[in-house]
């Protein structure tokens, strides 16, 4: 049975069910406008370790420990686990995971990662090639400064297009059977970049890739934004959300009514002085545990397209003057099986 619509997008035939998800933040996440939705909170950013990088790995076994509590399901329970994360190597997944003896994929999707874990989970699943998956990621302010501009003691000057790496895990466990939501659809994203080369600017370079997959959505699926309660994708920031809805006005689609961004949710911009507003793997993944399914599972949205984007860049590839490739990879969820 061919499941392909259009010329990207995947229409799952059995739909994954969301069984429990988590989200835990640090201090500058639990102050935002979601820090009462937050699973945990985290007293300091080393969360009780030696160093960022090992708090990082602790905030992703939280959120997995506590996705797996509220699913009532053991680490056993899974036959994979899809995590990823900024650091080199996927240090942060790894080191998180290294005693967990699940089976593992390491992802590096950058901001995107979300998404990217989500889609592949969902795909197994569909696929019969696994009973329940988990997706899981985060990102942490101190550990992504030091990696990718400079550690956070230079004080160094943030640029006003500049936006504040989350420090934030989110863990989404999907399974065959469940009462949802549900994965009912999946769009890998396409490398798109237009010669954005500014490593503070990251909305404009990752903006033309939210366009093109969310294009590719609209396109393949035959809906409208009106057809969804929500677009959301993360982490354009503000910049970038507007250079988003600038381009589908190009096209003469209003998107604005239903679009949102999760850099402009996880924190007040004008209160907590976040330029832009938020970034990192984490980012989209704390919106999306502590806010979007919650609200799903609410009932205060029924369908919800979920569209990370993330700048595929590193240190070395910006010291040597290269642009910043975008990607975004987006699923449908909805409370009903569409499939």
């Amino acid at each position: 049975m061919d499941k392909r619509i259009g010329a990207r997008t995947v229409r799952l035939s059995c739909p994954p069910a969301v069984l429990g998800f988590a989200a835990v933040g640090g201090r500058m996440e639990g102050a935002g406008p979601l820090g009462d939705f937050f699973d945990e909170i985290g007293e300091d950013h080393f969360w009780g370790q030696k160093t960022w990088e090992q708090g990082e790995s602790t905030m992703q076994r939280h959120a997995l420990n506590k996705a797996l509590e509220k699913a009532t399901l053991r680490e056993g329970d899974l036959d994979y686990v899809l995590a990823g994360d900024l650091l080199n190597q996927c240090i942060g997944s790894s080191f998180a995971l290294r005693g967990s003896g699940a089976p593992f994929y390491g992802l590096y999707g950058a901001c995107s990662t979300m998404g990217e874990a989500l889609s592949l989970a969902a795909l197994l699943i569909d696929g019969g090639f696994a009973r329940r998956a988990a997706a899981l990621t985060s990102s942490h302010f101190c550990t992504a400064e030091r990696q990718y501009r400079a550690p956070v003691p230079y004080g160094s000057q943030r640029a006003p297009t500049a936006q504040w790496t989350a420090t934030a895990a989110g863990c989404c466990i999907l399974g065959a059977e469940g009462d949802g939501p549900y994965v009912t659809h999946v769009t890998a994203g396409k490398i798109v970049d237009l010669g954005i080369d500014d490593a503070n600017n990251m909305g404009a370079a990752m903006a033309p890739a939210a366009y093109d997959t969310l294009s590719a959505v609209l396109r393949d699926t035959h809906t409208l934004p009106k057809d969804y309660d929500l677009i959301v994708t993360g982490d354009l920031g503000k910049l970038g959300h507007d250079i988003v809805v600038d381009f589908f006005a190009r096209d003469g689609i209003d998107i604005a009514p239903q679009y949102d961004d999760c850099a402009l949710l996880l924190f007040d911009r004008a209160e907590q002085d976040m330029h832009c507003g938020g970034s990192g793997c984490g980012c989209s993944a704390a919106v999306l545990c502590a806010h979007l399914l919650r609200g799903m599972r609410e009932k205060h949205w029924n369908r919800v397209l979920f569209a990370p984007t993330g700048a595929l860049l590193s240190p070395t590839s910006t010291a040597q003057g290269e642009s910043i490739p975008g990607i975004c990879h987006a699923v449908i969820l909805s409370n009903t099986r569409e499939g």
